[in-house]
């Protein structure tokens, strides 16, 4: 195998053959292969696409590169959940929890920011002491002892994947379809499931803003899946305004304990819910929908997936006192409220805007080694739809310093477009089509509250 033929043939739109494939991907992992060769393969990638065999070798390398885990000993059904990444999107704080309350064990294993998004790993960080770089023996542990535990990709777990997840994020290499659902499987296949659910995010702030690649995706997913003998589900969900009120890792995460305590934004609160419903239906495959759905509103409204959640924070030796003070998590040098210059109707709140906003505020990552502030970031007050007068506020920006500040009040007006009162804004349903092994079909029965 001669790296610069690889990077000829797939730059030319060519499909390199799988057994030239692994062999590129395993130089890659021994050294042989260098980062800027792999880069340059992402990015003809990127224009040229891989096709459904390249994509299986993928999937296959990366698992392969690392351990895979038996988890057949839990006393219970093992069921995970993954999102493709949005902005605002941090459900599954609330949700392992919640789902772990239930009964599920949730072996969840997420990733840190990526592209314009931030991930689950650095809002869990923002948590005094919490470990996210557990062995896998302590996680092990945690999950048995909690029934959920939330690590980051350990360096047993497809360390192909692990490689290649922080390569993209610097390249500008993110949205690749087949690279997105290789690297989602792969990990997923690792952690030993029962079933799995998938959040597949489309619109304006989505990696994949169009509905049809989103579909495409979602479907690749759950055929990756379901032809492994894991029961998968996947739901496209609205991206084309923020989830919540709360962008930027620290004001994420206490807004996902809010949810927990029913103070949570409606449509955070619903999203959560409901893959709840799918998670708790993949476990019990007879329980009826109304069934799980009451079930799930009795774990939210009894404290039980709260207290979850404090038994989380605890077993990964974070400060369980934020669960009743999420406030305590707001910790930013620097707040400037944005008012609203003009009288009308919030017509947009562009999500990519205030994503890319979060990194100009050091937020996110520019280069692999790089430590976000996990503080600044975004507290919108507006929602698409929304009459605002002169002076209502329209978001709190939460900096480091007074140019931070000023960053921050550009991006806001960047992000947040005003229109002539009473203009309508034209928003996608909140759950817009569920896929499983049987097919796609349109789903807005879940309409944002």
């Amino acid at each position: 195998m001669i790296p610069t033929r690889v990077l000829e043939e797939k730059r030319d739109g060519g499909a390199i053959e799988s057994g030239t494939l692994e062999a590129f991907l395993a130089g890659f992992l021994d050294g042989s292969v260098r980062d800027y060769q792999m880069s340059a393969f992402m990015m003809a990638a990127f224009h040229q696409g891989l096709d459904a065999g390249e994509t299986e070798v993928f999937v296959r390398t990366m698992l392969g590169s690392g351990t895979v885990l038996d988890l057949s000993y839990l006393p219970g059904p093992r069921v995970d959940k993954h999102s493709t990444g949005g902005v605002g999107d941090k459900v599954s704080i609330a949700l392992a929890p919640l789902a772990a309350a239930l009964g599920i064990f949730v072996p969840m294993m997420s990733g840190r920011g990526l592209g314009h998004t931030t991930g689950t790993l650095d809002k869990l960080e923002a948590i005094p002491g919490f470990r996210t770089d557990l062995s896998l023996d302590e996680f092990q542990r945690v999950l048995k002892q909690v029934g959920c535990a939330m690590i980051g990709q350990t360096a047993e777990i497809a360390p192909l994947d692990r490689r290649l997840y922080a390569l993209r994020d610097v390249t500008a290499t993110v949205p690749i379809r087949s690279l997105i659902a290789a690297s989602i499987m792969s990990k997923k296949l690792a952690e030993g499931l029962n079933g799995l659910v998938l959040d597949v995010k489309v619109g304006a702030g989505a990696f994949l803003p169009e509905e049809h690649d989103a579909l495409d995706l979602a479907q690749t997913m759950v055929d990756i899946g379901t032809g492994r003998g894991l029961h998968t589900v996947a739901l496209l969900t609205a991206m084309d305004r923020p989830l919540g009120c709360a962008i930027g890792n620290a004001l994420e995460t206490a807004e996902a304990i809010s949810c927990l305590k029913g103070e949570g934004p409606a449509d955070l609160r619903a999203i959560v819910r409901l893959q709840a419903v799918e998670m708790l239906r993949l476990a019990e495959p007879a329980i009826s929908e109304p069934a799980a759905l009451s079930r799930v509103d009795a774990a939210l409204d009894s404290g039980a997936a709260l207290e979850r959640l404090v038994r989380l924070v605890e077993a990964q030796s974070g400060d369980a006192s934020v669960v009743d003070s999420p406030a305590r998590l707001m910790t930013s040098e620097h707040t400037l409220d944005v008012v609203a210059e003009r009288v009308g109707t919030v017509v947009q709140v562009l999500p990519r805007v205030l994503g890319e906003g979060v990194i100009v505020l050091g937020g996110g990552r520019t280069h692999m080694d790089q430590k976000p502030d996990l503080s600044v970031g975004f507290q919108m007050h507006v929602r698409p739809g929304d009459d605002v007068s002169v002076g209502d506020r329209l978001a709190t920006v939460h900096a480091r310093d007074t140019e931070g500040s000023r960053a921050g009040e550009g991006i806001v007006r960047r992000a947040v477009v005003v229109g002539d009162s009473g203009e309508a804004a034209e928003l996608r349903p909140l759950i817009s089509h569920r896929v499983d092994e049987h097919g796609t079909v349109s789903d807005c029965r879940f309409e944002e509250p």
